[in-house]
This record gives C-alpha cells, sequence and structure tokens, in this order.
C-alpha cells in the first residue's frame, strides 16, 4: 500500500503560484482527492503535505484533520522547499512540522500537555519545545490525515468519521497504518471524537490500549470555556452549562493517572 501522496502532487505544489494555491484551498479542484455525499452534506478530502511520519516518536499528537490555516501553511512551506531545491522527503518533513497545529491552538495544547505531565514523561521542560529542538520526539498528525471539508468548511467532527464510509476508509487506511509504524510511541487524541476514532483504528494496529493517553479538550478556539477550566483557569460556578465540568474532571483525572503509571 502506498504510504503517502507527496511525490504525485510535488511538481504540482511546486510550479503553482500562490494565487492558485490560494485558490484550491478554498475550493480544491486539482488537488482534491476524493469526495462524497453524507446525507445532504457534501464530503471533500483534499490533498495537503501531512504525510510525513517520525517513525523515532516518543509522542504522537492527533488532532481531528488539517483545516484550512494548517493545509494553506503546509502548502506554501512545501513549494517554498522544492523551489529551494530541497529534496521531496526535506519538503515534505519540512512542511509537516511547519504547520502541524499552528495557530491560536498550539498555544493551547502545549499548556494541556504541560499541565498533565506529559512534558515531565517525554523529559522536556515544555511541549512548546516540541515544535522547535525537540521536533524529534514528536509526531504530529491526524484521525483524517488530509483535510477533509463539509459543505465548504472545514471538517469539526460531523458526520462521524468512525460511520461515515468515505471518512472511516480514510481513517483506516492512513491511520491505522501510521499508527503500525509507531508501535513504541505514546498517543494523545485531541478530544472524545479523536479518541473514539484512533482506538477503532490503533486496535487494528494492534496498539496497547494503555499508550492512548485520552482526555484532552480539544485546543480550538472555539474550546476556549473548556480548556479554561481544564486548566483550573475559570471556576466551576462561572461556566455556562455545556462544559460539563465533571467529565472534564473525571477525563483528567484519568489521564493523569495514565501517565504517571507509564512514568513508571
Amino acid at each position: 500500500m502506498e504510504s503517502n501522496l507527496f511525490s504525485r502532487f510535488a511538481s504540482l505544489i511546486r510550479e503553482m503560484s500562490e494565487a492558485e494555491l490560494a485558490d484550491e484551498i478554498m475550493q480544491p479542484q486539482r488537488l482534491l482527492l476524493e469526495n462524497a455525499q453524507a446525507g445532504r452534506k457534501r464530503i471533500e478530502v483534499a490533498y495537503a503535505p501531512f504525510d510525513h511520519v517520525n517513525t523515532d516518536a516518543r509522542v504522537v499528537i492527533v488532532g481531528v484533520t488539517p483545516g484550512r490555516q494548517q493545509m494553506r501553511n503546509a502548502l506554501l512551506e512545501a513549494r517554498r522547499c522544492l523551489r529551494a531545491g530541497h529534496s521531496e522527503s526535506q519538503a515534505m518533513a519540512a512542511a509537516k512540522v511547519f504547520a502541524s497545529f499552528s495557530g491560536p491552538m498550539r498555544t493551547n495544547l502545549v499548556a494541556m500537555l504541560d499541565s498533565t505531565g506529559i512534558s515531565r514523561l517525554l523529559g522536556v521542560p515544555s511541549c512548546g519545545s516540541l515544535w522547535n529542538g525537540d521536533c524529534n520526539l514528536v509526531h504530529f498528525t491526524s484521525a483524517l490525515r488530509y483535510p477533509v471539508l463539509v459543505d465548504g468548511k472545514d471538517y469539526s467532527g460531523t458526520p462521524s468519521m468512525v460511520s461515515t464510509p468515505l471518512l472511516r476508509r480514510h481513517l483506516m487506511k492512513w491511520f491505522s497504518a501510521e499508527a503500525s509504524m509507531l508501535s513504541q510511541a505514546i498517543f494523545v487524541p485531541l478530544g472524545p471524537k479523536v479518541a473514539e476514532a484512533i482506538e477503532l483504528a490503533t486496535s487494528e494496529a494492534g496498539i496497547d490500549r494503555n499508550r492512548i493517553l485520552s482526555g484532552l479538550p480539544h485546543p480550538s478556539g472555539a474550546n476556549a470555556e473548556r480548556i479554561a477550566f481544564f486548566l483550573g483557569r475559570k471556576a466551576r460556578q462561572d461556566l455556562s452549562p455545556k462544559v460539563e465540568p465533571d467529565r472534564l474532571l473525571a477525563a483528567r483525572a484519568a489521564l493523569e493517572a495514565r501517565v504517571a503509571a507509564l512514568q513508571g
């Protein structure tokens, strides 16, 4: 089975102008991989260079799918590297690290990883270094490797990636293959929908469930209130009804216990 699609699209990415790439990001055509209807919703899967797998990683951080911002960053960085004469493998690796969890969500993610002891488990002062000097320790990925759009908008977990045929096919094809290459790493899914998906996919790859550290809210800015409570920055009495504090507290306690067990 092919492990990535970068070679198929490298020449196109190198040759397209920045304006052409912007058009593709808004409405994929030449970068469109697949599309389907799910009820009344139109699903599109587009290509962006998120293929690189760091097989030496000690931690795998798993999001839902790259959004348009991450897609743009990855495509532009891959284009820059290719035009500078870097090899396809170098361009693919650089694009992945540069674009993964870029934007405001990175700050939220680092704070949550550090607060639950994952930085100590990895032996780094802060997980912020995973994007810089300690990038050898981490593999950034998504349950759905390539960007998914639903009715032209970034996919956020609906319809279900477990029960929607097109999405489940991409989950099992790409994520299960990645997981089998990362048999010694710990996996950190971001949000309950990602946790459900990767528990399914990693079971196919024979991954020990004790190495799946579920419990973090997704670091998106849309989740700001849950993140603030998870980090102890907002009191229970100030929360809106949607937050479900008991569930968050239980998830955090279970995650901290699993991290402590892995530390031995």
